[in-house]
């Protein structure tokens, strides 16, 4: 390959000269005095279709990106299927781009996965298949090299609106609050909590978190969001009990936000450019243009057991108990004995009530004040309750502990199947356990 004319056409590609690049690509491509290492087809057909998107020619583009998959030698396979993928959706293609974002996630050496599987479950979401979009933007939230699990934790929240279970949107929701993102994305969130909490008939909890979506008084609400907010505003003022609204609210998702159609294209850099004749590879990728990703086969998603996925479990800390000096002193044995139990108690986190079953009762009950440690205050006990998924059941999956402090993590089954992980903080109250505090845990974010 003429790596003279590829570097002259890389420089215009990075000055966004995508004319001059084109036509360097190509030449490059047909010239004959300079014959192509192995590879380096894929490459330049690679190349050639970022320049014809940049001219808004997605046909020609999707046929230059189908020539470098033809390549086999080419090292850079599931960019490129990304890429079509990608192209396809912005032509409203969703069929044609499920197989490639699919394409993409086969490739092991494709390192950024987490676009794939927002772009496939966008796609999901646009053909009305919520449980797949579902599993897809679950897989992108949990997928620990996601810079940015927000998004998908936005629009798993809204598959979890469409198949009509409110109380996990508000979960996904209240995971994704986590995390630092612009100020207009965190108040979409507090718009679609809004209407989550509408249509699970916690009206008060809508109105605070609409409020919470207008309070630096730059959101606009659009027509479906507004009248849940008007909806709610109402209840409130006219005392409807949460019964009452669940027996009426009825779910629109017009007003949830989700991912645009369109497509934003961010070039990677390039690798450097290696000498004439060897086989070049670049790292030149469009990034993510949805905001959602997916796992188009496991339809399950909701049930499936995330211990495999979140290696939460800590070893606690275990110190062996002193036998005793020796058998001819029967007191001080029995000394030890009881001294050795006692620094059991405490160093392996045994307690009355113990923790699993603060777990249990917090579970049950998150708004009793006697669960939670002196310093929390009523207003934290309540952000907790409303985090906490009441009445699911609930299995302990990991725990770690120091002398006065524990963290416990936690699998809760909400009564309409989906698993939502926790990590519960208590502290040693007496022989017992006060909970300090609860969050929603991913390993995206640890």
């Amino acid at each position: 390959m003429n790596n003279d004319l590829f570097q002259q056409a890389r420089s215009a590609y990075v000055d966004k000269d995508y004319e001059t690049a084109l036509a360097d690509f190509t030449d490059c491509l047909q010239d004959a005095s300079a014959a192509l290492a192995p590879g380096e087809l894929g490459l330049l057909y690679h190349q050639i279709g970022n320049c014809l998107v940049k001219l808004h020619d997605p046909n020609e583009a999707i046929h230059a990106y189908s020539q470098a998959l033809h390549d086999t030698a080419y090292d850079a396979h599931g960019s490129v299927a990304y890429n079509l993928g990608t192209v396809y959706a912005s032509q409203l293609d969703y069929e044609d781009a499920i197989p490639f974002f699919n394409e993409a996630l086969e490739d092991p050496k494709y390192k950024t996965g987490y676009k794939a599987y927002m772009g496939l479950g966008n796609a999901y979401l646009k053909l009305g298949k919520s449980a797949e979009a579902g599993a897809s933007f679950r897989s992108a939230a949990l997928d620990e090299v996601n810079p940015d699990p927000t998004k998908a934790l936005l629009n798993l929240g809204v598959c979890f609106m469409a198949l009509n279970r409110p109380m996990d949107a508000i979960a996904s929701y209240e995971s994704a609050l986590q995390f630092d993102m612009p100020a207009v994305i965190r108040n979409k969130l507090f718009a679609n909590m809004g209407q989550a909490y509408v249509a699970a008939g916690k009206m008060a909890k809508a109105v605070k978190a609409f409020e919470s979506a207008l309070a630096d008084q730059t959101y606009v609400f659009n027509d479906a969001a507004n009248v849940d907010y008007q909806r709610a505003i109402q209840a409130v003022a006219s005392g409807v009990t949460e019964e009452d609204q669940k027996n009426e609210t009825e779910t629109d998702l017009s007003g949830l936000d989700v991912s645009s159609t369109g497509i934003s294209f961010e070039e990677e850099d390039a690798e450097s450019v290696a000498e004439a004749g060897t086989m070049i590879l670049s790292s030149a990728d469009i990034s993510e243009q949805m905001d959602a990703y997916g796992n188009p086969v496991q339809t399950d998603f909701f049930e499936t057991n995330d211990v495999l996925l979140q290696d939460w479990s800590k070893s606690a800390s275990r110190k062996k108990r002193r036998k005793g000096l020796t058998i001819a002193i029967v007191i001080i044995v029995i000394v030890l004995a009881i001294v050795g139990g006692a620094v059991a108690v405490v160093t392996q986190g045994i307690g009355l009530p113990s923790k699993q079953d603060v777990v249990a009762e917090l579970f049950t009950d998150p708004e009793s004040a006697d669960l939670y440690a002196g310093d929390v205050d009523e207003a934290k006990q309540m952000r907790i309750a409303d985090l906490i998924a009441t009445g699911s059941s609930v299995e302990v999956v990991g725990e770690s502990n120091d002398f006065t402090t524990a963290k416990v993590y936690v699998n809760a089954t909400t009564p309409e199947g989906g698993t939502v992980p926790y990590e519960i903080s208590m502290v040693r109250d007496g022989m017992g356990w006060k909970v300090t505090s609860a969050t929603l845990y991913f390993t995206s974010q640890h």
